[in-house]
């Protein structure tokens, strides 16, 4: 027998027989008719799980993980404001049909059982993921499994008051609203948890106004793996910066009360605040998670004798706020709504080809203020000293440190973060000066901790700010690549385009560095980014073209909410000579404001019939070794990709066209590199004979052997001669 079943065989006859579980009695300031609502709301909750079980044995529904034994939750929701953003917990059903009984105009059993059904009239997903998440209910969609949407939380509560300071031209959150983000006891142990709550403190220790409600629903296990007794108070009741509230989440007068403590604290005093809920965990952990398997039966049959509604119907009964049979009718109303919507839901139509999974990969475009850019006055103001310098050739890290001004000056709503990023002016100078122009609301110097940097961006993009993020090194972006990947690419596609976090995020990387580095500061290879749907990718090779595609990146982030990254190659931000030292070959001037570089457009230079297709260092490269070329003979043209993702095919076979052979020039390693796909372009769409170089698949060591593994001025020559000598 299904342990739900077990489970509500025993709430109707213990209800009956009058044997509900003894505790405290009802205090605080739980009105009746509060109380009465958040009851409702947690058998509602409770009665999804069920219908979502049978659901899924009658194979018409889908994965699911339950919210039962955590219905304290709807408690948690009541003593909140629906303004109040809530990123929440996997089970926290409870706490979504309590805040849409809050909000007029919602239906908490259809939304939900559609999305239980996986349909496409799911209103939050479109039939993508089975996910809590509502846009009226202000509860942006979370599939994650453990504790990685903590860090985007901690963002989306920093731009609260950053918001009042530079109001963004889309803001989403009020005023003196407060962020809330939940999360179990297991997933309180993970790093993303431990970096997020500890960036909160950091944060709050300096007296920075950070309004987040944390929340941890302690059920005493993950999975099947139990939490050690007094662990979580152990861990977070004396953590500096963090004010500590606990309540017993079966009582819900106690658990009302407490949560409305901690939202006042939080709301009044601009602090975070961890509040405890001691719970239980019916069922097992999933759908298809059978308990007995690794836990005695003594222990799951002890929660569901700890059941939380029998909690909750004893304490309404013993207040006199209802009756035996009106707990009962209730409870038995939420199951013939659940059992009579289900019936429907299951009938509605699913996504059932990649054209309409794929529909939200892509965020939907917005209408912003049209800008001029900034005035004369204010450039000038801005630049001071550099200002007469505009109009000299100049290496790229000067060039993009100017294009970011610029940029700053004409949309207030951007806000760059990152190590070193204010005061230092960045490890190589891109941003020096920005803190002074701009001020420190706006250049932001984080803590060390990059999963902390990007939920940053992602939470304060959820409040109308055009985050810019800074990754110092490629390499460093692998500590927190699944925030790029499980939250700000993800958000568009699971919430059918109503959420979205739009972003540029900067890393300083590839290889050719001299004298600093080896693997870590040294990376070349981009296959965690082009891995991950929908993400821009650019990759400027001058100083020049770095800052008309950076005003690119923007607006794509700004008026089509893209994710985007820019890598800037390390190697190429001082760059000034090409072939002869002093010659200032690469150098470049700075292009007036209003150009810029589309997304797609690729760069051409020469028009020779061997085409070298390349990016980044590879270009410089590819530039000398073309001289060398020429004075054999060999006439080349090179084609700068630019655009590394989506790739830039149409604009790529419009600059081979009158091409003969086409050599591909990737800097990054053989596997997993743009010239796989390259190649494979080039296979399926063109009759060219072509060949490529690639780096080794190695890692990049320090010293002399610094560019070993890659190509060189040398060895792009002479793959291009052995491919325009074959016949």
């Amino acid at each position: 027998m299904d342990r739900a079943d077990i489970v509500d065989q025993s709430f109707r006859e213990r209800l009956a027989k009058g044997t509900l579980p003894g505790g405290k009695a009802a205090s605080g300031p739980l009105t009746n008719s509060e109380a009465v609502a958040v009851f409702r709301a947690q058998c509602l909750s409770r009665n999804l799980d069920r219908r979502s079980r049978k659901m899924q044995a009658a194979g018409q529904g889908y994965y699911t993980i339950g919210s039962s034994g955590h219905e304290g939750m709807a408690a948690v929701a009541a003593a909140l404001r629906p303004a109040d953003m809530a990123f929440l917990h996997y089970r926290d059903g409870a706490f979504q049909t309590m805040r849409s009984a809050q909000v007029p105009g919602t239906t908490p059993a259809w939304d939900m059982l559609l999305s239980f059904s996986t349909s496409m009239d799911d209103p939050i997903s479109g039939g993508r993921h089975k996910v809590l998440g509502s846009k009226s209910l202000n509860i942006p969609p979370q599939t994650s499994t453990i504790a990685s949407h903590l860090p985007k939380a901690v963002g989306a509560a920093y731009s609260v008051g950053l918001a009042k300071r530079h109001a963004p031209e889309h803001q989403v959150l009020e005023d003196d609203s407060i962020v809330m983000c939940s999360f179990g006891d297991a997933s309180s142990n993970h790093s993303t948890a431990q970096g997020a709550i500890n960036t909160a403190c950091w944060t709050s220790y300096q007296s920075v106004p950070l309004p987040l409600l944390f929340v941890c629903e302690d059920n005493g296990i993950g999975i099947s793996t139990r939490t050690p007794r007094g662990w979580v108070a152990a861990n977070y009741e004396h953590k500096p910066g963090l004010k500590y509230f606990h309540a017993d989440g079966l009582d819900i007068y106690d658990t009302y009360r407490v949560a409305q403590e901690a939202a006042e604290y939080v709301r009044t005093r601009r602090k975070p605040a961890f509040l405890h809920l001691t719970l239980v965990r019916l069922y097992g952990h999933a759908g298809s998670d059978l308990q007995q398997a690794y836990l005695k039966k003594e222990i799951f049959e002890g929660w569901e004798a700890d059941d939380p509604l029998m909690h909750s119907a004893r304490l309404l009964i013993d207040k006199g706020v209802l009756t035996t049979d009106q707990v009962l009718e209730i409870y038995q109303q939420a199951e013939d709504q659940c059992t009579r919507v289900a019936e429907e839901a299951v009938k509605r139509p699913r996504l059932s080809n990649a054209k309409e999974v794929m529909a939200s990969l892509i965020p939907p475009a917005r209408t912003c203020k049209a800008s001029n850019g900034p005035s004369e006055e204010a450039r000038e103001k801005a630049f001071g000293a550099d200002y007469k310098q505009l109009a000299n050739p100049q290496p790229m890290n000067k060039l993009l440190n100017w294009a970011l001004t610029d940029l700053m000056l004409e949309h207030g709503e951007i806000v760059m973060m990152g190590e070193d990023v204010g005061a230092k002016g960045g490890v190589y100078g891109v941003t020096q000066k920005l803190i002074d122009r701009f001020g420190p609301d706006r250049m932001i110097d984080t803590l060390l901790d990059e999963q902390s940097i990007l939920g940053l961006a992602i939470g304060m993009a959820h409040n109308g700010f055009i985050p810019m993020p800074e990754i110092q090194f490629l390499a460093y972006l692998h500590n927190a690549e699944d925030q790029l990947r499980g939250e700000a690419a993800t958000l568009s596609f699971f919430s059918n385009g109503q959420f979205t976090n739009p972003m540029v995020m900067r890393i300083a990387g590839l290889g050719y560095q001299k004298g600093f580095g080896g693997h870590f500061h040294n990376d070349n290879s981009l296959a965690v980014l082009r891995d991950i749907p929908g993400v821009v990718i650019a990759c400027p090779s001058r100083g020049d073209d770095a800052a008309m595609m950076m005003r690119e990146c923007v607006r794509l982030a700004r008026e089509e909410q893209r994710v985007v990254v820019m890598v800037e190659p390390i190697a190429l931000y001082p760059m000034r000579d090409l072939m002869e030292v002093k010659d200032g070959g690469w150098l470049s001037s700075y292009p007036a404001p209003d150009r810029r570089i589309g997304l797609g457009e690729v760069g051409v230079d020469g028009d020779g019939s061997l085409a070298i297709l390349t990016y980044g260092n590879g270009r410089y490269l590819s530039t000398q070794a073309a001289e060398d070329l020429k004075a054999e003979g060999i006439e080349t043209r090179i084609v700068d990709l630019r655009w590394l993702a989506p790739l830039p095919v149409e604009g790529i076979l419009a600059a081979l066209e009158g091409a003969q052979k086409v050599l591909v020039v990737d800097e990054c390693r053989t596997t997993g590199s743009q010239s796989e796909a390259l190649m494979a372009m080039l296979h399926e769409q063109t009759d060219l004979p072509h060949a490529r170089i690639a780096a080794e698949d190695s890692f990049i060591a320090t010293g002399p052997a610094y560019a070993a593994t890659m190509p060189s001025r040398t060895s792009i020559a002479e793959a291009a001669r052995n491919l325009w000598s074959t016949s």
